[in-house]
């Protein structure tokens, strides 16, 4: 192995090819148009252009990814995970190209990539599995027929990939068909493959699942769990190692089943058995799939165990045995990983450009960001993961806390502040985390960032203050107010300001007064003793994205607006959240609608979002056409007037 193509982006690609390099081995990127100018495309060996700007027409093009290989003398091609990474076609077409395929083998994809196929295996294993269907008929009927002996809920699911794609929880028998078309639709766009499958809907389980290693002289052991119960949209954000509900002797069980599911179908390389854990004390455990490849979360096994995962990939790829056996695997400590993401607090994704980014010290961070970093639209939302390890799970939260009030990305939203709030939470803190925390958490924690943004409306001001006036050169700060009206969020605030010294404001709002200081480097604010930490960037004429601290905040100018009333044009104008395509149109002219039907769905960043009808309507007019890209706050749809 002397040239390694990794057929990714991103943080994944850097990751793998930093590994690679200190192996020496030479790395091949592949890149998009979109994305050109990335970070793991300037850092590899050689790069090559696949073309095309959605995932469809460049990472998932075999054919291209294969000419890259002749093109630049790769040896071997490493899939990094999504994309392709557990396509066996592309894992057998990369073998008969005479080409070492790092990953397991093509045959051991087919039976165990597919959620079908391991769920087949796993009956033959006596492993526990949720009651289901995965068979070849996809029709309709016979959906509607096997949901009805299941029983609801149940969760329709894509038989391809992961990531949480093409998965939909459906509660009853009407919702059904719906859920299929979008989950269909979701997984065609992320894996190529629509076909599907049901299983009985665990509505508050735990997602517990096992790091495993295979060679190719028949020795698979596990490296621990992960618990990866935080998600969103069935996708992970927070996952952590050991898990707060698996003790000694059920990480032995668990981990066993995974060996022996491996070891059956011949596996080799990385992968990850995934399981649901229901029930408190000790808790029932079911099979939920295998993930034939390297997890975003393999970090967290690495802090524990100090072991390169990306290192051994290679090595196994080479034919070397395991370095290490069961009885020698040690679990160090605690560790837990976020995923910063580019969405808000409400998980809209948001393509842009990152004007300003800053690292935090003391946590590990894997990323592809710096100043001028493009985000494109085309890919997930994920940023980067931070991860802490320490001695305690308590010191690892703190640690992973700190980290992210520390780190900066500016011009355009994250979930930083979100993740803050999560780790923050009493429910996680005590290791009580389910599935539907976010569910039944997410309002409060987002309460919680709201309430706290009011709070800093002092500081709002000074910032923009700071950053879009001059200090007076004079020996007197000049004697008058200065009004000032800033837009944040569907809020227009007021405030009057003096400067009373070169670094020091008065900010009056309404009858409360307050002095702040500017202190420079670093750039911080003091506000009744406390310092907050300031960090701020134009992202458009009189718009700034401001960072006080672990608070984001978008605000405008809005000093010279009318003080019009545009509550009765947003109430019949529905407008796209953020950058996507058009993927579907439930609406037309004249169409009597009901509040929360379904108008229009944008896939978004690889997932696609549904956007409803605020009231019961008509709709008067229809602004956009299917397949159409459009950005954000363009007009979708108007409603007539209520």
């Amino acid at each position: 192995m002397n040239r390694l193509l990794v057929a990714n982006r991103g943080e994944i690609a850097r990751r793998v090819m930093r590994t690679a390099h200190a192996m020496g081995i030479a790395t091949v990127a592949v890149h998009s148009d979109a994305d050109a100018g990335a970070m793991h495309v300037a850092e590899a060996t050689q790069a090559f252009a696949l073309g095309g700007l959605a995932a469809a027409d460049s990472y998932l093009r075999i054919d291209r990814l294969l000419a890259a290989a002749r093109t630049t003398g790769a040896d071997a091609v490493h899939p990094g995970y999504g994309f392709l990474s557990e396509n066996a076609d592309f894992a057998q077409a990369v073998v008969d190209a005479g080409l070492v395929w790092v990953g397991p083998p093509p045959a051991a994809i087919r039976v165990l990539g597919s959620k079908s196929g391991v769920k087949r295996l796993a009956a033959e294993l006596g492993i526990p599995c949720l009651p289901g269907y995965a068979g070849e008929d996809q029709s309709d009927e016979r959906f509607e027929r096997e949901a009805a002996r299941i029983g609801y809920p149940v969760m329709v699911k894509a038989a391809a990939g992961g990531g949480g794609r093409g998965m939909r929880l459906v509660t009853r028998a009407p919702d059904l068909l719906p859920a299929r078309r979008s989950a269909r639709s979701e997984a065609e766009s992320a894996f190529g493959s629509g076909e599907l499958l049901l299983e009985r809907a665990l509505l508050a389980p735990r997602h517990v699942e096992v790091q495993l290693f295979a060679d190719t002289h028949g020795r698979c052991i596990h490296l621990g769990e992960r618990d990866c119960s935080v998600q969103r949209r069935h996708q992970k954000i927070i996952e952590e190692s050991p898990s707060p509900a698996v003790d000694a002797a059920l990480r032995e069980r668990i981990g066993e089943f995974a060996v022996r599911l491996a070891l059956r179908a011949g596996y080799v390389g990385a992968g990850t058995v995934e399981f649901l854990l229901d029930g408190d004390g000790e808790p029932q455990f079911f099979l939920m799939e295998m993930n034939t490849r390297l997890q975003v979360e393999h970090p967290v096994t690495e802090a524990l165990t100090g072991v390169d995962l990306v290192e051994w990939q290679l090595r196994i790829a080479r034919g070397e045995p395991l370095p290490m056996q069961q009885a020698d695997v040690r679990l160090q400590g605690h560790a837990i990983e976020v995923r910063l993401c580019a969405e808000d607090e409400q998980f809209a994704p948001h393509a842009g450009t990152v004007r300003r980014f800053v690292a935090p010290q003391g946590v590990r961070f894997d990323h592809a960001l710096r100043d001028g970093a493009q985000v494109p639209p085309y890919y997930d939302s994920m940023l980067g993961k931070l991860i802490a390890h320490a001695p305690t799970r308590d010191e690892a939260i703190a640690r992973l806390v700190a980290a992210l009030q520390r780190t900066t990305v500016l011009g355009l939203p994250t979930n930083r502040g979100l993740l803050i709030e999560c780790l923050k939470d009493p429910v996680f803190h005590t290791g009580d985390a389910l599935i539907p925390f976010l569910d039944e958490r997410g309002e409060a924690l987002r309460e919680h960032l709201a309430g706290t943004e009011v709070r800093l409306a002092p500081l709002l001001f000074a910032a923009v203050w700071a950053l879009s006036c001059a200090p007076s050169d004079g020996p007197l700060p000049p004697p008058f107010e200065r009004p000032m009206r800033l837009r944040h969020r569907e809020h227009v605030l007021e405030a009057r300001l003096r400067e009373q010294a070169p670094n020091a404001l008065r900010v009056a709002i309404g009858t409360d007064s307050v002095l702040v200081h500017r202190l420079d480097n670093p750039p911080r604010l003091v506000l009744d003793g406390a310092e907050h930490a300031m960090h701020g960037v134009a992202v458009g004429p009189g718009q700034w994205h401001l960072q006080l601290g672990g608070t984001d905040l978008f605000v405008a100018d809005a000093s010279f607006e009318p003080a019009a009333n545009t509550r009765a044009s947003a109430a019949t104008e529905i407008k796209a959240p953020f950058s996507g395509r058009v993927v579907a149109l439930h609406a037309a002219a004249g169409q009597q609608v009901s509040a929360g039907e379904t108008l229009v769905v944008i896939e978004a960043m690889k997932l696609e979002h549904a956007i409803s009808a605020p009231r019961n309507t008509t709709i008067a007019s229809i602004a956009v056409e299917l397949g159409q890209q459009v950005s954000p706050q363009q007009l979708l749809l108007t409603l007539e007037t209520a």
